[in-house]
């Protein structure tokens, strides 16, 4: 054995039937780095989207919206629409009618470098908007539905956003209607012109029809003057001023340039606008496609939303920069759209967070226990990710939903987002367990407190480098230095500290253990949430699980769990206590136990837009309900 300063080489047996030996490369520290090759693709988003895209799949299927009309745009007919009952466009449709939107775009006056945002649920629109932004240099900004008209007017001022794109509404927010309410200038605005004092720098409202009655979307309207709408902004001339424009300016960008400003999910209450380039987007699409073996042969069902990374890159790039097609089975989450969309698309990927992959289990089974039969032998791969998965929702989508090569992912939106992922020639147990190695171009490390890369099997921070690193925090140098700091012995190199713990092995696949502050520190011992909840979810009654710290008199900290359990399910707070006596250390077993929906408890979880606990939340929660001694398990 040869004992390097980072890794050792040991020699073993591949397998009986080879007899060979291959070369298995071990390490010591916590410090890894991905493979070099393939290069990072060093175009811009639509010069490759022109060059390999269309170029090389113009009449391969590219996007179906089940919940679309065929022709929601309008625009002459094309031969290239087809025959169907929803919107169906091959790339060459769908180039069509993105340069259209580029088109518009300058119409509307948008100049590069302006701030573009865009509220709906999952549309034809919104994948439009993502790729006439780049090509005309603007920045997409993507803002959670489920904003309140303070967090999003907040939102908008941050960025200074120009151009706002809504739908009339998304689930039971109203746009149009609450920002007319709110700012009764916008109604007497002239398109093009608002004047508004809250919103300085807002000068466009654009409207895309998704209601199913057109009447219904013009009583939306009403009588807001500024209101413009999406069909009337598109320019279908092809050889007109703005085309000439669009063209110059897709030759002129630079990989480097910012393009999407995201906003990280708020778990903390604090949310901060991610500033992503075309280099970092569209290199961790490919990365994302070639983990999960994505080929132009691929359908994936886009689940999670696309103001959140993980449907705007792990869904939407990834597949078309693979040539592959993207289905939005409804604008928001249904389980039921997503499995009628599986089974009729013939869906072969299926991307979610386990709130989602939860719910489309539940619809599978509910259905099949009516005698209805279901072909989801299509289905292979996907991504699931988001927040930790726990190991028995993994095996159920290997063996229920027929994912046998689902890969599981980890990053966040400051990282493009991923930089670990499995891949289907992992080991199975490795693709449950851990979230992969680290990708391709990006350096990645566990360090403690005091910034050292600790031993293997040791917890501590994940931090990571490469290409993927965001630019910063819009305008928030204060922010962006607290998390993205140099490296005291080769300044040159920025590492993005996550916040999250972890623990790598010597293979080098990583554990994501749960997020720093989360960890709870029970008699100076530090416990894992993952893993209690790992414990909890392997229970058949018991659909979600959170564990969260309660401050305590003698121990500083204890576990407390808050649980969602299956339909008809009934367990005490002692069974849930007993369930993690017995498979874990004592320490971690619950001194508090809360039953999500039972009387004076919440109704349900807290959660972002993109499915993550907010376990701050809980925390506050369960503060409260322990000084009032509710939910303590009798010993």
């Amino acid at each position: 054995m040869v004992l390097l300063l980072r890794t050792r080489i040991r020699l073993h047996l591949t397998g009986s039937t080879t007899g060979k030996w291959r070369a298995r490369r071990l390490i010591t520290l916590s410090s890894v780095e991905g493979p070099s090759q393939p290069p990072l693709e060093r175009r811009t988003l639509p010069v490759y989207f022109r060059d390999e895209i269309f170029g090389k799949h113009a009449e391969r299927r590219a996007l179906i919206s089940r919940q679309e009309r065929p022709r929601t745009h309008g625009g002459p007919p094309s031969p290239n629409t087809g025959v169907h009952s929803h919107l169906s466009w091959d790339f060459q449709e769908f180039y069509r009618h993105i340069n259209a939107t580029a088109r518009g775009l300058i119409s509307l006056g948008v100049k590069k470098g302006d701030r573009v945002g865009v509220i709906m649920g999952n549309n034809s629109a919104y994948a439009l908007l993502q790729w006439a932004c780049a090509s005309v240099g603007a920045i997409l900004v993507t803002l959670n539905p489920a904003y309140r008209l303070p967090e999003l007017v907040k939102a908008l001022n941050v960025v200074g956003l120009s151009h706002l794109f809504i739908v009339p509404r998304v689930r039971a927010s109203q746009y149009l209607r609450g920002l007319s309410a709110a700012f009764p200038d916008l109604r007497h605005s002239a398109p093009g012109n608002i004047q508004v004092a809250d919103l300085p720098s807002l000068r466009n409202l654009v409207v895309v029809d998704d209601v199913p009655d057109h009447r219904e979307y013009l009583e939306e309207i009403g009588d807001t003057k500024c209101a413009i709408d999406f069909r009337e902004m598109l320019v279908w001339r092809e050889d007109g001023t703005e085309q000439r424009r669009v063209k110059e300016l897709v030759d002129s960008h630079h990989p480097d340039e910012v393009i999407n400003l995201q906003f990280t999910s708020g778990t903390t209450g604090k949310p901060k606008a991610v500033s992503l380039t075309h280099l970092n987007l569209l290199n961790n699409g490919l990365s994302n496609g070639r983990c999960m073996r994505l080929t132009a042969d691929d359908i994936l069902c886009n689940v999670p939303p696309l103001f959140h990374c993980f449907g705007l890159v792990l869904g939407n790039l990834a597949a078309w920069s693979h040539g592959a097609c993207i289905v939005y089975p409804s604008p928001v989450f249904h389980p039921e759209a997503i499995v009628d969309a599986v089974v009729q698309e013939r869906c072969t990927a299926l991307h979610g967070v386990p709130t989602h992959f939860l719910g489309v289990l539940s619809e599978v089974q509910t259905r099949q226990q009516t005698g209805e039969k279901l072909d989801l032998s299509c289905l292979r791969t996907g991504i699931a990710a988001g927040s930790p998965v726990p190991i028995d929702l993994m095996h159920q989508l290997i063996n229920k939903l027929n994912m046998v090569d689902i890969t599981n992912a980890y990053g966040m939106t400051e990282t493009s987002p991923v930089s670990f992922q499995t891949t289907p020639a992992d080991p199975v147990i490795k693709r449950v367990e851990t979230v992969g190695k680290v990708q391709h171009h990006v350096k990645a490390k566990v360090v403690n407190r005091e910034g050292e890369t600790v031993p293997v099997g040791t917890p501590g921070e994940i931090c990571v480098t490469g290409y993927l690193l965001q630019k910063g925090y819009w305008e928030d140098e204060e922010q962006t230095k607290k998390v993205m700091r140099a490296d005291p012995k080769d300044p040159s190199t920025i590492w993005m500290h996550t916040g999250d713990e972890g623990i790598m092995d010597e293979d080098g696949y990583l554990k994501v253990v749960g997020r720093v502050k989360d960890l709870i520190i029970r008699g100076g011992e530090n416990l894992f949430p993952v893993q209690i909840e790992n414990v909890l979810v392997a229970h058949p009654f018991i659909r979600e699980a959170a564990a969260v710290s309660v401050p305590d008199a003698v121990y500083g900290e204890v576990v407390g769990v808050w649980i969602v359990l299956e339909p008809d399910a009934t367990m005490t707070r002692e069974e849930v206590r007993k369930l993690v006596s017995d498979g874990m250390n004592p320490q971690n077993t619950p001194e508090w136990v809360w039953f999500i929906g039972e009387p004076g408890i919440a109704k349900e979880f807290p959660k972002t837009g993109s499915g993550k606990v907010m376990k701050h939340v809980l925390r506050e929660w369960s503060k409260e309900l322990a000084l009032n001694n509710v939910g303590k398990v009798a010993k």
